[in-house]
């Protein structure tokens, strides 16, 4: 299977921080044309596409974020230096060095700043980075950027989409990748004229990089017997890794979430999603995180009695920086595992 690089492209690079997703919601609605029964928004900004499925008895839902860690303006210095808050997971020292996008009257171009090494003192060399020791420098003085600039815009960072090899590096994977399997899962049961076994929401959440907040919201709204969490994940295969450490590897297929830290998948879910990959010879790896949480915990929990959930999550090395990778081939791998596993959600044992 073949993937669409550049609609994946245009994807990811689209800006969206948390709370602040209309960029990426506008395209994401335009990609849904034809591809669903109905699509809404809700009013967090979730997207919303159902596709009917065989039987309305039961209801299944999918879901995968489309915000991005990034930042908001606090503040602009005398000299029109800006200041900000990080909005998500950061590691400061991924800052070093990155070009940004000011999203304010207008879009503007900026770059992080810091102090250089040069005048650096032998303790503050060996210090861990915090995020107060950056700023952003558009290049502007003050007067100027307070025209376009005001406390409360939102930043994206700036890395256009290269193909490395058999992958693809770009900011925003994470989780832009999975809004990308989600769109080419309903492309796929359309145009292969497959039928979801139960009523099929696919679900574009907001916020979750600050809490899995969209997803919440959706599932409480729809109430899904069955859910599909769509996430990237570790992929720490590389120099200096033990494997305990490396959580999944790139190129060895789409990978089935036993658990994070913010869930334990269904073993029944598991076993479903075990099967159905194996019956039709798709790739697949299982996937333990240590640290970190995605929607799979909304969809299990906001549910009156629960859901029965489990996770396609996408192996991405470098997480949370400007060079997210992913091989082409996983990605692939997933949109095939979630388009079988909605379709044949009727073929299974669910009993406990």
């Amino acid at each position: 299977m073949i993937i669409n690089v550049p609609l994946l492209a245009r994807i990811c690079e689209a800006p969206g921080a948390p709370g602040f997703e209309k960029e990426i919601r506008k395209l994401v609605l335009a990609e849904l044309a034809g591809l669903a029964d109905d699509v809404s928004v809700d009013n967090m900004g979730n997207v919303i596409a159902l596709k009917k499925g065989k039987s309305s008895k039961k209801k299944s839902m999918a879901a995968a974020h489309m915000d991005e860690i990034g930042f908001i303006v606090t503040h602009v210095d005398d000299k029109g230096f800006i200041r900000f808050n990080p909005v998500g997971g950061f590691d400061p020292k991924t800052l070093t060095s990155q070009r940004v996008i000011i999203h304010g009257r207008k879009d503007i171009m900026g770059v992080m700043g810091s102090k250089p090494i040069h005048i650096m003192s032998p303790e503050e060399k060996n210090k861990v980075p915090k995020i107060s020791d950056y700023f952003i420098d558009t290049g502007l003085p003050k007067k100027a950027v307070e025209k376009i600039v005001a406390v409360g815009d939102f930043v994206t960072r700036f890395s256009p989409l290269i193909e490395l090899g058999d992958c693809v590096n770009v900011k925003s994977l994470d989780n832009r990748a999975s809004v990308f399997v989600l769109l080419e899962t309903l492309r796929e049961l359309k145009s292969a004229k497959r039928k979801p076994a139960y009523d099929f929401y696919a679900v574009f959440t907001v916020q979750e990089e600050v809490g899995l907040r969209g997803a919440q919201t959706a599932a409480l709204k729809i109430q899904p017997d069955f859910g599909f969490g769509l996430d990237t994940t570790i992929a720490y295969d590389v120099p200096g890794s033990t494997p305990q450490e490396r959580c999944t590897t790139l190129g060895e297929g789409a990978a089935i979430k036993l658990m994070d830290s913010s869930v334990i998948c269904d073993y029944r879910m598991i076993e479903f999603m075990k099967t159905t990959a194996k019956h039709h010879k798709i790739k697949w790896q299982p996937e333990i995180l240590a640290a970190g949480g995605t929607d799979t915990a909304s969809l299990q929990r906001m549910v009156a009695g629960g859901s029965i959930a489990g996770a396609v999550s996408i192996p991405t090395r470098h997480i949370h920086q400007t060079i997210e990778t992913c091989h082409k081939e996983d990605i692939a791998a997933c949109i095939q595992l979630l388009a079988a596993c909605v379709c044949e959600l009727d073929q299974h044992d669910w009993k406990f």
